[in-house]
């Protein structure tokens, strides 16, 4: 499998780029996300993904390696292929779409294009628990403090691929501000707007 590419890019439209590496160039279909990431640039190293079927190979590259992880285990939904992990990674940034999942949003998902109701909800069930899983084995337990809203919304931001330290500090100054808040998920949107 190849992990990654890093190379010059000769064609670039918001799906897909012509990366040239030694002469040889790679058609490689992109995310709006990582596009907007590549936009400006001539060189970049894409962390990617190749999907071979019968009739067709096809190899998808992200700017980080957060989406490209996220991707693959979409990809491991039953009714998500590759053109909807991809037009989903497109609506949303990795971040928003793991808080989708951890929060269940499914009204989040159902903006998507191609995505309805059933196929959201699916994407939750299965991915929720290995998200929240991750967040779990990341969280220091040593560190826990007692309250659910804020240790639920500090282990969800940090399997969103936030740092820590970060996310504790903002979690805090927002808990300060905004004593009212009683919901997770109200909680993890104010701190994803005030790291945006």
């Amino acid at each position: 499998m190849i992990a990654y590419l890093q190379g010059k890019i000769t064609h670039k439209t918001p799906t897909n780029i012509h990366l040239d590496i030694g002469g040889i160039a790679y058609d490689v279909q992109i995310s709006l996300n990582t596009f907007a990431a590549i936009e400006e640039l001539s060189e970049v190293k894409l962390y990617t993904h190749m999907i071979v079927r019968d009739d067709h190979h096809a190899l998808y590259g992200f700017f980080s390696d957060q989406e490209k992880t996220l991707f693959i285990k979409l990809l491991s939904v039953s009714g998500v292929g590759p053109n909807t992990g991809r037009v989903i990674l497109s609506y949303m940034s990795p971040e928003e779409t793991k808080s989708a999942i951890l929060t269940d949003n499914v009204a989040a998902f159902k903006k998507v294009k191609g995505v309805g109701p059933k196929t959201a909800q699916r994407i939750i069930l299965d991915l929720k628990d290995k998200l929240g899983k991750e967040a779990a084995d990341l969280m220091n337990t040593e560190n826990l403090t007692g309250e659910p809203i804020r240790d639920e919304a500090i282990s969800a931001l940090v399997a969103l691929g936030f740092q820590k330290t970060m996310v504790t500090k903002q979690v805090d100054k927002v808990l300060s501000q905004q004593k009212d808040v009683k919901q997770v998920e109200t909680l993890i949107k104010s701190v994803l707007r005030q790291l945006s």
